[in-house]
Formats: structure tokens, sequence, C-alpha cells
């Protein structure tokens, strides 16, 4: 898929009128406890997409830097749909998440990935995640798994729901200053199901940002 270089400025002057609603808020060792936020969600239940197999190779637009320390791994063991616009935004939807850990790991809520793949409420969310972190002085370590992933596209074509469950049992905090990984019980407490909610930028040839961010915790149907 064709994608045009976009820098930071361009992508925070197209988005900055589109505001939108998510929430979240992190526990005692930096994992991310988020409730679902209240709004619409519609009726029509998304088609679910093929098997997952192997997670994808990073995708890196031109211009975009999306990269992460090898000891923090996120996987997305997802194929992508047939529809175009769907694919393009489940894309998105995964380099969001690693613009999200590229700030934890960068230790800046203000990284040219995150003001590129988000926007509204997704870049509040994302902003939230890291601030946590960053208050915490804790970075991560570890994989983190996506999977069980459905989308489904609004009537306009220009906003994508993507949906999946994450597995976040062998993904932890890691203290910054003394580089002690903070382990815990694995329980349900490490499962969650996301749905990111994709809008195409208008001035970026197939670039999606996540405009809305629903995080249901502990989530059995993803264990």
């Amino acid at each position: 898929m064709k994608r045009r270089t976009l820098s930071a400025a361009a992508a925070f002057t197209a988005t900055a009128a589109l505001l939108l609603t998510a929430c979240g808020s992190g526990d005692d060792n930096g994992k991310t406890a988020d409730k679902i936020a209240g709004a619409d969600q519609g009726t029509e239940k998304p088609t679910k997409s093929a098997e997952p197999s192997g997670a994808p190779a990073e995708d890196r637009p031109d211009g975009v830097d999306v990269s992460l320390p090898k000891d923090m791994n996120l996987v997305f063991d997802w194929e992508k749909p047939k529809n175009e616009n769907e694919a393009a935004a489940m894309d998105d939807a995964a380099n969001y998440l690693r613009a999200i850990y590229r700030g934890v790991d960068k230790r800046t809520t203000e990284d040219a990935a995150l003001i590129a793949y988000s926007t509204g409420d997704g870049l509040k969310y994302a902003k939230t995640q890291i601030g946590a972190r960053l208050e915490g002085d804790w970075t991560a370590t570890g994989t983190r798994r996506h999977y069980q992933a459905t989308t489904r596209s609004a009537s306009n074509g220009n906003s994508v729901e993507v949906a999946f469950c994450v597995d976040s049992s062998k993904f932890y905090s890691k203290e910054v200053k003394t580089g002690k990984v903070l382990k815990g019980t694995p329980s349900i407490t490490d499962f969650d199901y996301f749905k990111i909610i994709m809008v195409k930028l208008p001035t970026g040839e197939g670039l999606w940002q996540a405009s809305k961010v629903y995080v249901e915790a502990k989530a059995a149907k993803c264990q």
C-alpha cells in the first residue's frame, strides 16, 4: 500500500479538531487497568478476521519511526482483512500501540510517532498511559501479544473499529533506575479486550489515526 511521508506538525494540524472519548489508568506495577469509556459503539456485530498467523514485520511508513528496543516485543498475532481500508487501519492500530511504548522507552509524550498515529482522545489516552509509567519511573520489557482481531467499517468509509485481545502475562514493568523487573502472579488481570476507533487522516494518503480507545479489563473471553 502506498504511504506518504507525514511530518509530526502536519499530522497535529490536520487533526486538532477531532475530539473524541477515551479513559485509562495504571495499576501499582504500571500495567494498564482501563475501563470502557461510555460511547455509542453501534449495533452491527464486527466481522471476524481470518485466523491469526505469526506476528507481521513492523510497518514503518517513510518519515515515522515506530521502532522499539529488542526487549520490548509487541506481537500482533493476526492476519489483515481483505478490505483495503480495514487492513490499513489495522496496520496503523498496531503502529499506534508501538508509538505508545516507544514513548515509554524514550521517556516522552511528544514523540513524532504518537502524534502521527493518534488524535483527540486517542492521543490523550496514549499520553495518560505513557505518563503513568513516567511518573512511576517504569519502562516495559517482555512480550505483549495481540490476537483474535476483528474489524468493521463505518458506512462513510472514514472510520474503522479494530478490536482485539491482549495478553500481558509475559510483559512486565521495569524500574528505570535499578533495572529491576516487576513480575506479579499470573491472573485474569493480564488479559484485556481493546476496541480502537481508527479514522482516516484527510491529508495523509493511507494513514489512519486512533481517535477512541475502549478497554475491557480482566477480559475472560481473551483467556
